[in-house]
């Protein structure tokens, strides 16, 4: 399994409790047997943040992707909007809690013509959600621009002819909205 940010997991727990109600996320890990993600299990209190910290890069990646598939079996297709829109406000807290490093390109995707803007901010997504170095790049075709996530935990072993990671496309698509208004 990919490593996977402990502090995005907790961010990205915070923003599907967030979307979803405190009540209904119970009740779609419980269904799922992820309940341990829900609560702290040495005291039983309830706090999510705790129970996460925990996590390793390793242990993290597979909660992330065993929330998403949770979601998926959850809801069936209207996971889809779910996710997105996840995705979407995952966005705008993966921005307010950037590390430092990132912080001088945040305002620099914005201040470039617009036409130039969206190489810039799928560079800062891409930034922000690696784990490592080159595990998520942007390429340049023609006109076109390609995220090519090398390495995502949501996507292990999974094979699908249309987007598989339904909060990916739903930051790219905010990043990209974000970026050119």
């Amino acid at each position: 399994m990919p490593d996977f940010s402990p502090q995005l997991l907790r961010a990205f727990a915070q923003t599907v409790s967030a979307e979803l109600g405190a009540g209904d996320l119970a009740a779609v890990l419980d269904k799922a047997g992820l309940s341990l993600l829900l609560s702290d299990p040495s005291t039983g209190s309830g706090q999510r943040p705790s129970a996460v910290a925990r996590f390793d890069a390793s242990a993290s990646a597979q909660a992330y992707a065993d929330l998403q598939r949770a979601l998926r079996l959850y809801y069936g297709r209207g996971a889809r909007g779910i996710l997105l829109r996840v995705g979407a406000q995952f966005w705008t807290r993966l921005l307010a809690e950037s590390p430092l490093t990132a912080k001088p390109q945040i305002p620099l995707a914005r201040t470039l013509a617009t036409a130039a803007r969206p190489k810039p901010a799928l560079d800062l997504l891409a930034r922000l959600l690696a784990a490592h170095a080159g595990d998520i790049t942007v390429h340049t075709l023609d006109l076109d621009l390609l995220l090519v996530d090398h390495a995502s935990p949501s996507t292990t072993d999974q094979h699908e002819n249309e987007p598989i990671c339904w909060v990916t496309l739903g930051l790219m698509r905010e990043s990209l909205f974000w970026a050119t208004g």
